[in-house]
């Protein structure tokens, strides 16, 4: 007689989300401002009509949603844009993975609620670091909080 191997456990369906693991294109806040990632055409060219704020890395730009915008109101959203202006495929992705890094470092503390938040790449003749992008952006942040008010 042959032995059986032991069953193994199901996988789960790609419906049911996995509550162990988060997913990185959405995150919370705390309970009432969950962050979103920008996807829409027509939600980046309503957040360029915003207000912006300009440094050598990077344009970040800051649009209120409007009332009657289908997401709630606390829900804090973010977009990259990134052009072949840049470089070549390496360094465009270089850049959107150190401005996704940036983001979720700095928006749960500096980002407003019920607005769309787009950080537009800048080329640059050397690569800055970390820290001084991570400055930029708080300063960025401080600066159009004032002017959306």
């Amino acid at each position: 007689m042959t032995e059986r191997a032991a069953p193994t456990p199901a996988c789960p369906s790609p419906d049911q989300p996995d509550l162990r693991h988060r997913s990185s294109e959405s995150a919370t806040i705390d309970a009432k401002h969950p962050i979103e990632v920008i996807r829409k055409r027509a939600d980046f060219l309503a957040a360029n009509r915003g207000k912006r704020f300009v440094t050598p890395g990077f344009v970040l730009l800051a649009h209120r949603r409007r009332d009657s915008h289908p997401l709630p109101a606390q829900t804090v959203r973010y977009g990259i844009t990134v052009t072949k202006k840049i470089g070549n495929a390496v360094a465009r992705n270089r850049m959107k993975r150190r401005f996704r890094a940036l983001l979720a470092e700095v928006l749960p503390e500096h980002g407003f609620p019920g607005a769309d938040h787009i950080m537009i790449g800048r080329k640059a003749d050397t690569e800055a670091d970390f820290a001084t992008m991570r400055a930029d952006l708080e300063k960025g942040l401080r600066y159009l909080a004032k002017r959306l008010d």
